[in-house]
């Protein structure tokens, strides 16, 4: 099967790549994003409410996906389905735009969080059915390259959107207008690449199971018991919780630089953005497509680059250092992305991982939904504290990475004579 996955090396890794070059373009606008940062900023919103975008997320891709586990248990083949679930939150973004264009500005607020929402169940709903329908189209050999090509070409179309980004600030600052049509060209590039999906081409694999006709209560308490039974699962998944440490670090430094240190808020939503894309497709290239390090060492470096990442936020923010912090908070999250998809299918030990996708997120969400909204609530009680309040929160999340580490450590994936893992 692994030949045979082989041999359609070439065309999957070009239809996800596009399918990712196109959803890169958007990225930048609505997900881990300075925009939305500043655009929420400059409508009123509060840290609180600021900190509720990542949460938000966060908490629809933590909920969702057992119930896409459920509904497509017994779909062989996804590729319609990952496409539908692609178009959703497309469509959802695309009509946002449309809306403000009509809409009174005081309601624009509520009308972001309404669209957002969609946005973001759609796509929390689809990442454990598209996480496994990657992992099941590269053989085990070449997923990671699979990965590289894909994120590579993803973040070229992040580092184009960055200048984008720029250019529309520079000229039109924050206008409801302006705003409108950047989310409606947003939903349209999405839409797009989404179609790229029907290039793919799919595997049936022997450990494919048999149908299950369970109820989802049933279903739910099986693969629940196998996953809490896999310990080795567990200590990798209480390793990746540093990743939602990043995530909080992106949903809140651009402010700390445009209110503190005198960086423009055009440089904070286009020059950030790029310096964080340039770290990823660096790592896309050195990691991904050049597949150097094992996974175990590519997780390690992750930790070493983010605690470096929130010592400087800590001892020398400045105009400067935010552009090597967001290059670094960039190559933690290339390589995070990178580890994460065949790390799971590795450990899950199965044919068809979408249950271990669906229920990872579970078993993470007290920390990933609720450590960028305690930081938003923390950053307004200390708000009279100034930069300090920034450095306070960064150097907590710090403390929680060096436990993360040592889970890490901990990690220990099974021996395989495969390549790179």
């Amino acid at each position: 099967m692994d030949r045979k996955k082989n041999l359609f090396f070439s065309r999957n890794a070009f239809s996800v790549a596009s399918v990712e070059f196109f959803w890169g373009l958007g990225f930048p606008i609505v997900l881990e994003s300075t925009f939305l940062q500043l655009f929420l900023k400059n409508l009123g919103a509060s840290g609180f409410v600021i900190g509720l975008v990542p949460a938000l997320f966060v908490f629809c891709s933590s909920c969702l996906p057992i119930f896409a586990a459920y509904l497509t248990r017994n779909i062989r083949f996804k590729k319609k389905v990952v496409l539908l679930v692609h178009l959703l939150p497309a469509i959802a973004i695309f009509l946002l735009g449309w809306v403000m264009l009509v809409a009174d500005e005081d309601n624009i607020l509520l009308l972001f969080f309404a669209f957002y929402s969609l946005f973001s169940m759609a796509l929390g709903f689809g990442i454990p059915i598209w996480l496994n329908f990657l992992a099941r189209i590269f053989s085990e050999t070449r997923t990671v390259p699979g990965l590289g090509y894909m994120m590579l070409s993803q973040n070229i179309g992040k580092i184009i959107s960055s200048f984008f980004i720029l250019k529309v600030v520079e000229q039109y600052a924050f206008s409801t207008k302006s705003c409108a049509w950047v989310f409606i060209c947003t939903g349209t590039v999405f839409i797009i690449g989404a179609l790229f999906f029907l290039l793919t081409k799919e595997f049936s694999e022997k450990g494919d199971p048999a149908p299950d006709y369970s109820s989802f209560i049933d279903h739910t308490r099986t693969a629940l018991a196998s996953i809490v039974a896999n310990k080795p699962f567990l200590i990798f998944l209480a390793a990746d919780l540093d990743f939602y440490l990043v995530i909080t670090a992106l949903s809140f430094y651009a402010n700390y630089a445009t209110e503190f240190y005198s960086v423009d808020q055009a440089v904070a939503a286009g020059i950030f953005v790029g310096c964080i894309y340039s770290g990823s497709i660096t790592v896309n290239i050195l990691l991904g497509t050049l597949d150097l390090l094992r996974l175990k060492q590519k997780f390690v470096l992750s930790k070493c680059i983010s605690c470096t990442a929130l010592i400087l936020l800590i001892t020398v923010p400045g105009q400067w250092s935010f552009f090597l912090i967001s290059y670094l908070l960039g190559m933690v999250r290339a390589i995070r992305n990178m580890v994460y998809t065949p790390s799971v299918k590795k450990f899950s030990g199965k044919s068809d991982a979408t249950d271990y996708f669906a229920f990872a997120p579970i078993l993470t969400a007290p920390i990933a939904f609720g450590f960028p909204m305690l930081f938003g609530k923390m950053l307004d009680m200390l708000s009279p504290m100034g930069a300090n309040s920034y450095r306070i929160l960064f150097g907590v999340s710090a403390l929680f990475l060096l436990v993360t580490f040592y889970c890490t450590l901990k990690t220990e994936y099974r021996e395989s004579a495969t390549s790179g893992l």
